[in-house]
């Protein structure tokens, strides 16, 4: 039987193993790990702070990300998309943000063209001069009078940079994730990502906030490290590589206030 599912649920369900260095053996060379959202109702925007407490050292590719699973006002999947910044040494100082998605056949979706330049062309992979240290509002909101879905990051300053839109088939949030993805060896140095203050908007303007996160990493079957590890740190939710796992697979960790 042929696998439809979208390609981010297919690392949900993980844990055990014991792999702790070399390369991921994964389809895609990466191991991830991920905190599911626990939070009621549907929504028009979501949005977290995310900032690089460790950053990398290594030439290689890392992706930290809030995603939005949609669904059309029947309830049936619309697929998902994923904003996030990336270190990624292809770009100008390693730096990089993305926005980009699927539908729920896995087909990728369409965007608007991107006012930001991209080292690589690539219409999902922009050039954008994060910093470590300092914190960034990742924020996936729906465009007023239709179904497009616009990313932003906003800077510890205010500035607000438009990724671009995204046009899937969906008009609501009905999940969301937030996610490591890297493409390094599991024994490479350390790197640790905190989020915090995440919040969703539902459609008459009310807000919530998640009061707690389910906690996933990527099967050792599927090539994921056994030495990542999600854990709170009093401010947020730190996901960090390298290290020795303390939080079990399924795990909820509460949100801090």
């Amino acid at each position: 039987m042929t696998d439809t599912q979208p390609w981010w649920r297919r690392f949900l369900g993980g844990g055990g193993g014991g792999r702790t260095t070399g390369s991921p053996p994964s389809a895609n060379g990466a191991s991830s790990m991920h905190l599911r959202w626990e939070y009621r109702g549907d929504a028009v925007a979501a949005s977290v702070t995310l900032e690089v407490l460790e950053p990398p050292v290594v030439d290689r590719l890392y992706f930290w990300a809030l995603q939005a699973d949609f669904a059309d006002g029947r309830g049936r999947p619309a697929g998902g998309a994923h904003l996030g910044l990336q270190w990624h040494p292809q770009h100008p100082g390693s730096t990089a943000a993305n926005w980009g998605g699927y539908d729920a056949s896995g087909r990728i979706l369409d965007g608007t063209d991107s006012a930001l330049p991209s080292a690589l062309g690539n219409p999902h992979t922009r050039d954008y001069p994060w910093r470590p240290g300092t914190p960034y509002r990742l924020t996936i909101a729906r465009v007023a009078g239709g179904t497009a879905w616009r990313g932003s990051v906003t800077d510890a300053d205010g500035n607000r940079t438009v990724i671009r839109d995204l046009l899937p088939a969906g008009d609501r949030i009905v999940g969301v994730v937030m996610w490591s993805e890297v493409f390094a060896r599991c024994d490479h140095p350390s790197v640790a990502v905190r989020w915090s203050d995440p919040q969703v908007i539902r459609a008459d303007g009310s807000t919530d906030a998640p009061a707690a996160c389910s906690v996933n990493y990527q099967r050792h079957a599927d090539g994921g490290c056994a030495n990542t590890v999600s854990v709170t740190d009093g401010v947020g939710i730190v996901q960090r590589t390298a290290v020795e796992r303390t939080t079990p697979q399924g795990a909820r960790l509460a949100v801090p206030s």
